[in-house]
């Protein structure tokens, strides 16, 4: 377990800087062309909001002090379905009223624009243009806000490809052949001897009797199978606290159950480690029936028939 500790430690000093660094400068890019959309944020129109819905999570963090999704809601006395389908689909209502619509988005704009940060935005009290140092300033700034909310996803997901990169490194090495996802691959369809990473995998959905996809991160057929065997199954987890894991420790149980209740008990599914994982959760997930290799271990690998 501590070795997994290091290891994570050791790849976060060198490699998450980067990682957050290179969304940064992204997020940069679209918070500058979101100001200069709203004309360096003087002018928060409903045209925007209606044609770019994108632009909302970028002018909640412009204001003082940046405002949560439902703060937003309740400061402007607007429709929470139209705020929330604005943040996660980047899109507009399909059933609200024209009428509505319009003086929602009025409202959401007004706010906006009173609260803007006029430490941020140092050009509105002076009620001319900023400079372009002044503008990529405030861009990094709000850049910074923006990605400090979603910290911890961009730096498990760098993780995960490098995870991913590992094992299928260590496949290739054996002789095992990639089949990309995007190629029809179906996960009980697969020859011996072959990997793909991130496949969906249908499984019986517990009290409906409808079926439904879940990913999984690897999947790989043993160069051993016989006709009918099923893959190997890994998911793929980090973590860079104890806390976390053991708040998420029950989704690896919920897939696992699904995939008994579907295949039988005789499915392999098993985690691939890097980080806090501590006996906790590891003990819960033991007395689940899913076993587990850390990644600075890799080789353990073998003993499921790789």
């Amino acid at each position: 377990m501590a070795q997994s500790v290091d290891m994570y430690n050791d790849w976060f000093m060198r490699f998450a800087p980067e990682a957050y660094r290179t969304t940064r400068v992204q997020t940069t890019n679209d918070v500058e062309a979101t100001l200069k959309a709203t004309r360096n944020l003087m002018d928060v129109g409903v045209e925007l909001l209606k044609t770019r819905p994108s632009v909302l999570p970028s002018l909640r963090m412009c204001t003082c002090p940046p405002l949560a999704v439902d703060r937003l809601i309740g400061l402007a006395g607007v429709s929470g379905n139209l705020v929330k389908v604005m943040e996660k689909h980047n899109r507009l209502p399909l059933r609200m009223s024209q009428v509505e619509l319009d003086r929602d988005l009025e409202k959401i704009g007004a706010t906006i624009e009173r609260m803007a940060d006029p430490d941020i935005f140092v050009w509105l009290e002076r009620g001319n243009d900023p400079s372009e140092l002044e503008l990529y300033r405030a861009a990094t700034i709000v850049a910074d806000r923006l990605c400090g909310a979603v910290a911890n996803p961009i730096i498990r997901n760098a993780q995960e490809k490098r995870q991913l990169a590992a094992i299928g490194e260590w496949l290739t090495a054996l002789g095992y052949r990639n089949l990309p996802a995007g190629e029809g691959t179906k996960f009980d369809a697969m020859q011996p001897g072959t990997f793909s990473f991130r496949l969906n995998v249908p499984v019986e959905q517990e009290g409906t009797g409808k079926t439904i996809n879940i990913p999984v991160d690897a999947v790989v057929m043993p160069k051993t199978a016989r006709p009918g065997d099923l893959p190997l199954l890994i998911e793929a987890k980090s973590a860079g606290d104890f806390t976390n894991v053991n708040k998420r420790r029950k989704e690896e149980a919920t897939k696992m159950n699904q995939l008994r209740r579907t295949y039988g008990k005789d499915v392999r599914f098993i985690l691939f480690l890097c980080g806090y994982f501590d006996s906790g959760y590891l003990g819960y997930e033991a007395a689940e029936g899913i076993d587990w290799v850390w990644e600075h271990r890799i080789d353990d690998l073998r003993e499921f028939g790789l």
